[in-house]
């Protein structure tokens, strides 16, 4: 364990970030799974509206450092090619 106290904040910042990140992780997981069940459920109206708020949601964790922006972007192509590919 670290002795210095700045060592000391280092390590409590270092969970703080650890743990917000890990939330907003989780959060985008959730929606991402709310698109491809409504892509599976074959509902185009509620796939378009899931689509457009897990967009939103990869796009702040992007933002807040969270994902980088190529692996943003690719979650975003990713969900968006399965929902136009809907009939």
């Amino acid at each position: 364990m670290a002795n210095i106290k700045s060592a000391k904040k280092r390590v409590l910042v270092a969970q703080t970030r650890t743990e917000r990140n890990k939330a907003i992780r989780s959060k985008v997981k959730t929606f991402v799974k709310k698109v491809e069940a409504a892509v599976a459920g074959g509902d185009k109206a509620v796939a378009e509206a899931a689509l457009k708020a897990a967009i939103s949601e990869i796009d702040k964790a992007q933002s807040k450092g969270v994902y980088h922006a190529n692996t943003a972007s690719r979650k975003v192509a990713r969900l968006s090619k399965a929902v136009a590919s809907m009939q």
